[in-house]
């Protein structure tokens, strides 16, 4: 027998043998202000609650994942995880689809979506990762990657808390880094208020530079319809949640009476809630997120359905995930540029001429700094190291 055949028949009897979870709070530099925090109907954005899961096998392979919420969440998140994780023990981590349907059933009497499957998430995208180092591939090699680099824009700078010459400021100082395209929020009770924002924005920016606006889901059907014709003006890359997340029917009526594309998805917790936006031609835009939706496993199950429709893609946020899965795709996409995980990790992120370069080390490329101890608030292990 040769020794390739050995080692792949080796590799085939791998088992999974230990665990570690964190629950991590990254602390944001500035609290961060959107739509929803005008209305009233949440606070300011002062932290990213993290949950990442470590998982190693017998043959020493390692696996690196995570994912999130914001404001609330993350302690119930960890607690689904630790009922979760020793069900991984013993188990082949190269059956990730399998394992990804044995958590959800596990947790099913909580749900098959929402926090039951975001805390599956974490397990998941580490899954993917220890696969993708094992084939010593980058994983947006692993799922056969369409392209070396995305083209990125930025958000983090365009909150609404922010004035307008600090949004220009920001905005000028993310371009001269290399990145591609800008994004704003709207969404003031005062809707002249955002027209004049993005009239300033558009007029500092120059129309040569793509720039997007998001709404966070605070507009009715009316407002919509208006302030989206109103900004037909600024030849806007997209316009962003304009309308209630589940609002699948609203969103039909206006990508179809505006020329400015429509996307959304972002707040959905699961593939079926955001394929149902896919079949009923409800966006130009597929917003989707892998950890909100349960990870890799899911978002690429949407992925292919958006493909298949010849649809647009900008996964939101967690761009150290979303630079391969982007890299996947066959059509028009974009990658979202926030600096709030970063002290998280020891590795950055290249960008140069508007486009973000897809990672070429192994997996998702990412190793835990030192900085992460600091923040995490609990930690749980199960199983035994080797």
């Amino acid at each position: 027998m040769s020794t390739q055949n050995t080692l792949a028949q080796t590799n085939a009897f791998d088992r999974i043998s230990w665990i570690k979870l964190s629950s991590v709070n990254v602390p944001l530099n500035t609290a961060v202000s959107d739509a929803k925090v005008l209305t009233g109907r949440q606070n300011a954005l002062k932290d990213v609650a993290l949950l990442i899961a470590e998982i190693e096998t017998e043959q020493g392979y390692r696996g690196l994942g995570f994912t999130y919420t914001l404001r609330n969440g993350g302690p119930a998140q960890f607690s689904h995880a630790k009922e979760m994780a020793p069900l991984l023990i013993g188990e082949d981590p190269n059956d990730i689809s399998r394992l990804w349907s044995k958590l959800v059933w596990a947790g099913a009497s909580v749900g098959r979506s929402g926090l039951a499957t975001q805390a599956i998430a974490a397990f998941d995208t580490a899954l993917w990762d220890l696969k993708a180092k094992r084939a010593n591939l980058s994983l947006a090699k692993l799922l056969g990657a369409q392209r070396n680099e995305v083209r990125c824009y930025n958000t983090s700078g365009g909150y609404l808390q922010a004035s307008v010459d600090e949004i220009i400021d920001k905005s000028q100082a993310s371009l001269a880094c290399g990145i591609g395209g800008i994004k704003m929020k709207v969404g003031h009770p005062d809707r002249r208020q955002d027209l004049q924002r993005v009239d300033a924005i558009r007029k500092a920016l120059g129309d040569d530079t793509p720039l997007m606006v998001d709404v966070n889901q605070q507009w009715d059907r009316t407002t919509a319809l208006r302030m989206g014709m109103a900004m037909e003006q600024y030849n806007l890359q997209w316009i962003e949640e304009p309308l209630d997340a589940y609002d699948v029917e609203g969103h039909c009526m206006l990508s179809s009476n505006l020329v400015t594309p429509v996307g959304t998805g972002e707040m959905l917790t699961s593939a079926s809630e955001v394929a149902e936006y896919i079949h009923q031609g409800a966006v130009d835009l597929v917003m989707h997120d892998a950890p909100r939706v349960g990870g890799i496993t899911p978002f690429l199950k949407v992925q292919q359905m958006a493909e298949d429709h010849g649809l647009m893609m900008a996964p939101h946020f967690v761009m150290e995930i979303h630079i391969h899965l982007a890299a996947a795709y066959a059509h028009e996409t974009w990658v979202e540029h926030f600096e709030w995980l970063e002290p998280v990790f020891n590795e950055r992120l290249e960008i140069r001429h508007g486009q973000m370069i897809v990672p070429t080390r192994p997996g998702l490329g990412l190793s835990l700094h030192d900085q992460t101890t600091a923040w995490t608030v609990a930690s749980f292990e199960t199983g035994k190291r080797h």
